[in-house]
């Protein structure tokens, strides 16, 4: 028998011939986008955080980011050889795990930039939000799913209840960003399954005014927001992050030859976009934006013939959070958002961001596989009648 044929019932032949081979294919190439983006801000970074000596060395960042990466891609492969229940099994476990992590952040996590977000043990460091927001939306979409066994079940009370104490404990770190994140990607899963018109503008109301109550007492928000409203008070960042673009034009730079990167904050990590388009020129961030659309289009057009709810709302939640923060780091590099702390999946430098992000994407790689030999769901029937 050749290998990996058609016929090949192992565990990898039938993972070959189920897996989404082109998204699997836009992930990877999004990978070594990132490696190429970190090696060009890499220098900077270390010329940043060492004082300007390099003694953390001009490629410091990159290694690293190559260590993360021969780490975070066991990772997706092996979730996405999972199959649905078992992935099922994974989000539910893990949600009860990291949502603990995320309550004992106060108690347990480091401060850094004005914000406690991380727990470190033994001797690694992460980010109890980043490994959350995968396994949460997973985790809801098999609540909002059980509506459609037994509809008397409060599956939506249920799931916001839970998202109301992820949103109060991001915000006691404060981070605005990943509570709108998480917010948003709940609002879509919940419109998804059969929330009506009239819930939907009283959650969105609900949001608004929490909003509004951040900007009214959290000083960490009222000050993002009003700098970037009004233009006022310490714009550094962002401007730094536009200078970058005007030095870049069309083409680029070239590979190691800019020089605006060296003074932008954090430019392996949120503002890396301004370096590849420093290095690499406009056309090469329309064609990595391009790729993250690209991404989202391929499996939302896929879930047009989806049957089962729950991997309706789970593919449908994990790759509208995927384009949403793809989406929000690029616009606050543009200066169309506040600065938010978020990073570009898979291109930017992080620990807890790739390995929280290989974890999603092999969730969402396990839950679009066409597997010929799996049964259909027992929500099936009651999804196509509804």
């Amino acid at each position: 028998m050749t290998a990996l044929g058609r016929n090949d019932r192992t565990l990898i032949g039938r993972w070959f011939w189920t897996i989404d081979r082109m998204l699997l294919l836009m992930v990877l190439m999004l990978i070594g986008i990132g490696l190429v983006a970190v090696a060009a801000a890499s220098p900077a970074a270390s010329h940043r955080y060492s004082g300007g000596s390099l003694q953390l060395g001009d490629l410091h960042y990159f290694k690293r980011q190559v260590f993360w990466v021969l780490a975070g891609l066991p990772v997706m492969l092996g979730v996405s050889m999972l199959t649905i229940a078992w992935a099922r099994r994974l989000a539910i476990v893990g949600t009860v795990v990291f949502l603990a992590a995320l309550a004992a952040v106060p108690v347990l996590g480091s401060e850094a930039n004005g914000a406690m977000r991380w727990i470190t043990v033994g001797g690694f460091q992460f980010q109890p939000s980043e490994f959350l927001k995968p396994l949460f939306i997973v985790f809801s979409a098999w609540l909002l799913a059980t509506r459609y066994d037994d509809n008397k079940i409060p599956a939506l009370q249920v799931s916001f209840a839970f998202l109301i104490l992820i949103a109060a404990l991001l915000m006691k770190q404060p981070d605005l960003g990943q509570t709108v994140l998480f917010s948003g990607v709940w609002l879509a899963q919940a419109f998804l399954a059969g929330m009506g018109i009239g819930t939907l503008a009283g959650a969105l109301c609900l949001a608004i005014g929490g909003l509004g109550m951040a900007y009214l007492f959290v000083p960490h928000v009222t000050s993002r927001i009003d700098r970037f409203l009004t233009g006022g008070g310490d714009t550094y960042q962002i401007d730094r992050a536009l200078d970058c673009f005007k030095s870049g034009g069309l083409f680029g730079a070239g590979p190691g030859e800019g020089q605006m990167k060296f003074s932008l904050p954090e430019p392996h990590t949120d503002y890396i976009f301004s370096v590849i388009g420093e290095e690499f020129g406009a056309i090469a961030c329309l064609g990595v934006a391009a790729l993250f659309i690209a991404i989202v289009v391929r499996v939302l057009l896929q879930l047009l013939e989806e049957d089962d709810p729950f991997v309706f709302l789970a593919s449908a939640g994990l790759v509208t959070q995927f384009g949403a923060q793809a989406m929000i780091n690029i616009m606050v590099n543009l200066s169309l958002l506040p600065s938010k702390g978020m990073t570009l999946p898979f291109i930017s430098h992080g620990g807890s961001s790739f390995l929280a992000l290989s974890m999603g994407m092999g969730l969402l790689l396990a839950l679009t596989r066409r597997n010929r030999f799996l049964k259909a769901s027992p929500y099936v029937q009651r999804w196509r009648a509804a």
